[in-house]
């Protein structure tokens, strides 16, 4: 089974991600069609399976034909050695076709199971090629919802109804062919009614497939509201701001709806079901009446009779099912179209037919005329082109909402750009392979992400292979190891979700760690220090230091004093650069630049601050490092200005 798909790694691809909630609703038939691939790669088992179920459908039609003929011995030939041989007849076909029925649950079990264990690793692999976008645009419990509740709920459509049609189908064929051997005429009076209910059956089917997906639909937005209300950040706000009561009146709502929902489809077609059982309890007595008034003028016999009831009481019983079945296969195709729709999703980030692994990554990063759009009428990036040496550090500023964070999405390809190219080495990394760009691209982010997972396994994650050696060696550079190693647990130790056991710098130092493990040659950070309290900062920005030592580095900063010595700084302003050059370049342009270094360190810094205490010029605890005078990841000159110096004069940036 393959979900369809094909994307496009270029500009604008991105604007069908949701084209599946826009398209008609797919036929029955082709979405059967295409349910029935998914059984392709077990064509194997399926043909042991119909064999075992024909075997089955056979030894099934025995006894009956063998209780007419010891009907018809006792009131005929009376031979009691032909009595026992076919009492023992029917015993071993009982027995063959309990056997029978076990080695069916097997096979059928097997490739129900082995359909289901495909379609959640397929879907969910698909789901891993889908762009940053098309996650930030769709709800995590909506696809939770599809992994779980959909594929899941497919499963007794996949494991039962299967089974269930294969065999039911067969016993009807066989059974009607030998009842039309014993009389055709009680055989069309016994089925003249089945027809009747083919219609109700389609209108059945119809109403419940429309219901389950509407249930579908609102246990994904139960889901969602679960996803977000029960988190930890969620149950925070919650609490923070006293909104238990609405959300539990929200999510009573959601479930409310779920209910009815489906006992809507639960009870749809009850009354129908209903006279489908009575008439096939009505059905034996039909065949009494006519086959006695038969048997007594002589055109049958009275072991014939009995056999043409059991017959019609076998064949009632599998028909009932199969327009049960059918009901259930229509509501399930729901489900089916559901996963299918999530299946076939276009990635909008792709590798390109000629993609070409990057070797020997020297770290040159070039963006040529790059623009880009979140949405089409909104740009967020507009004709940037910069150039970064191999090595270099480049500082990205300006106000918030300035394009910062999206320009440096688009190196590791979390977006295609609109227009434009960027390079690595010369490289259009749009033509380079996804693995090998992550591998050349670290990115530290303002707010790490951590698993529920040990230390070790979260630092880890970015070299699974790594030794322990490896793996402490990482959490030393990132001034993390002094820490966990004196922890209960050591690296052993259990984070929490999204780390919530350990404070912001210390979740920042063991993704940092991470990185480090990593050992990329181009390295984003993302205001890795912004939210941290001078103490962590100081910690965070010795790590940074380290890490960022003999690479490409792209730092994106609100704070100024962490890139005054970066060998360029970018200043960005509503998507545009509007201002290029080092610290004190930028300051004597006197333009945004300057304008937000005044603004970030005016106020009520009229003099120099205090000098520090003698005991106060060691670190208060983390792994013993010395005071910095300064951010250290900046080596700042004697006469470099800090937070708490006047504001130098315009006609002294010169000299500085």
């Amino acid at each position: 089974m393959q979900f369809r798909g094909g994307g496009g790694v270029g500009a604008g691809a991105g604007h069908t991600l949701f084209a599946e909630q826009r398209r008609p609703r797919a036929s029955s038939i082709a979405i059967l069609k295409r349910v029935a691939s998914v059984f392709r790669p077990y064509r194997a088992a399926v043909a042991v399976l119909l064999v075992t179920v024909t075997a089955s459908a056979l030894v099934g039609l025995a006894p009956p034909l063998l209780f007419a003929r010891i009907i018809d011995n006792v009131t005929g030939k009376r031979d009691v050695g032909l009595v026992d041989r076919d009492a023992l007849l029917i015993f071993l076909a009982v027995l063959a076709g309990a056997v029978l029925s076990v080695l069916q649950s097997y096979l059928n079990n097997r490739v129900g199971q082995g359909v289901m264990y495909d379609l959640r690793n397929r879907l969910y692999a698909h789901l891993q090629t889908m762009s940053l976008r098309w996650f930030t645009s769709t709800r995590s419990g909506e696809i939770l919802s599809r992994l779980n509740n959909d594929v899941g709920g497919i499963q007794d459509a996949v494991t039962g109804s299967f089974t269930s049609v294969i065999s039911n189908l067969i016993i009807v064929v066989t059974t009607v062919v030998t009842m039309f051997f014993l009389d055709w005429r009680l055989t069309l009076i016994s089925l003249a009614a089945l027809p009747l209910f083919v219609v109700p059956t389609r209108i059945v089917g119809a109403l419940q497939r429309q219901l389950l997906a509407r249930t579908q639909a609102r246990l994904g937005d139960m889901n969602a509201q679960m996803q977000e209300t029960l988190s930890v950040n969620g149950a925070l706000l919650a609490k923070i701001f006293g909104r238990q009561g609405y959300e539990f009146a929200r999510f009573d709502e959601t479930n409310r709806d779920v209910r009815d929902l489906t006992f809507r489809r639960l009870m749809t077609g009850r009354w129908f079901f209903m006279l489908l059982g009575l008439f096939g309890s009505v059905a034996p007595a039909l065949v009494y009446w006519y086959g006695g008034r038969q048997a007594i003028s002589g055109s049958l016999k009275i072991g014939e009779v009995v056999a043409f009831a059991a017959l019609v009481t076998r064949i009632f019983s599998p028909v009932t099912q199969l327009l049960s079945v059918w009901i259930t296969v229509q509501s399930s195709l729901a489900l089916f179209e559901r996963v299918f729709d999530y299946g076939d999703l276009p990635p909008e980030i792709a590798d390109a037919p000629d993609a070409r692994p990057l070797e020997h990554v020297a770290g040159r990063v070039t963006y040529e005329r790059v623009s880009f759009s979140y949405a089409d009428e909104i740009p967020a990036l507009s004709d940037i082109s910069i150039d970064i040496a191999p090595g270099r550090v480049a500082a990205l500023v300006g106000p918030s909402g300035a394009g910062k964070t999206t320009l440096t999405y688009l190196l590791p390809r979390l977006y295609d750009a609109s227009s434009g190219r960027v390079l690595i080495d010369g490289y259009d990394i749009r033509h380079v392979t996804l693995a090998s760009l992550s591998s050349a691209v670290g990115v530290v982010t303002q707010e790490p992400y951590l698993f529920h997972a040990s230390i070790r396994d979260n630092i880890r994650y970015a070299r699974p292979d790594a030794p322990e050696e490896a793996v402490q060696a990482a959490a030393r550079a990132a001034y993390i190891h002094e820490f966990v190693d004196a922890l209960p647990q050591g690296y052993d130790t259990i984070v929490g979700e999204r780390g919530y056991r350990l404070s912001g710098g210390e979740k920042q130092r063991v993704a940092i760690a991470r990185a480090v493990l990593k050992d990329p040659p181009i390295l984003i950070l993302d205001e890795a220090t912004s939210s941290l309290d001078s103490h962590s900062e100081r910690i965070i920005q010795r790590a940074l230091e380290e890490l960022s030592r003999g690479r490409t580095t792209l730092i994106i900063a609100h704070r100024l004093s962490t890139v005054l010595q970066a060998d360029v700084i970018f200043v960005l302003d509503h998507g545009r650069i509007v201002e290029q050059g080092k610290h004190a370049e930028l300051l004597a342009q006197g333009g945004l630049y300057a304008s937000l270094y005044r603004q970030q360190f005016e106020p009520a810094r009229a003099r120099r601050a205090p000098e520090r205490a003698p005991d106060e010029e060691a670190l208060d605890g983390d792994a013993g490092l010395p005071a910095l005078a300064g951010p250290p990841s900046v080596r700042l000159p004697a006469d470099a200005w800090l937070p708490g110096d006047p504001l130098p004069e315009p006609e002294q940036l010169a000299d500085r």
